[in-house]
């Protein structure tokens, strides 16, 4: 096969690979105990809870769209085929 014919490059993977364990890291640390109805829970009010955990989401949502449109540089390209 002809590697002409992917859309995306080795590359352009290995990024998509770690955009998500970047977005599964940040899911992890919004996990936590939640109150119950006999209990009230703090902790679902935390910064890691509600500020970082969804900013390092959003950064590996955004680093996954980077992986998509990377474009690897390629020095041996010809440009008469």
């Amino acid at each position: 096969m002809d590697k002409k014919n992917f859309a995306l490059d080795k590359k352009n993977f290995i990024l998509l690979g770690i955009g998500m364990v970047i977005i599964i890291i940040g899911f992890l640390l919004m996990t936590g105990p939640g109150s119950t109805e006999t209990t009230f829970e703090a902790d679902i009010f935390s910064a890691r809870r509600i500020k970082v955990a969804p900013f390092i989401c959003f950064f590996g949502f955004i680093f996954m769209i980077y992986g998509i449109l990377y474009k690897p540089f390629n020095k041996h390209h010809n440009t008469n085929n």
